[in-house]
């Protein structure tokens, strides 16, 4: 018999990755990046320049090759791409120890 696991809602985790929480918000930043860039029609060529990376570098963020790719840089791509980013920090909730973060699309 096999045995099922429920997932924590974060893959990373899941799979006891270092930094996890990191990995995940990556995850959905370069899977946004990505979005952005088919709806736009874009090559990677071109994609890159505008990101102001090189064509590989961004080949390997889409493919979930981010550990060399900082969040700052992620979001800064969204903005390059004609998104606007928006932090918001709030106290964490009584359930959390410590504060988490988020991506959230809108």
């Amino acid at each position: 018999m096999i045995e099922i696991e429920k997932s924590s809602g974060n893959v990373y985790a899941d799979l006891e990755i270092p930094d996890a929480g990191e990995m995940q918000v990556k995850a959905r930043l370069a899977a946004k990046i990505g979005e952005i860039i088919k709806h736009r029609h874009l090559t990677q060529q071109q994609a890159a320049e505008i990101l102001g990376m090189t064509q590989p570098k961004l080949s390997g963020m889409l493919r979930g090759q981010f550990r060399g790719i900082s969040e700052a840089k992620m979001l800064e791509c969204l903005n390059h791409l004609g998104r606007d980013v928006q932090i918001v920090v709030r106290k964490a909730s009584r359930t959390h120890a410590s504060g988490r973060t988020s991506v959230v699309f809108t």
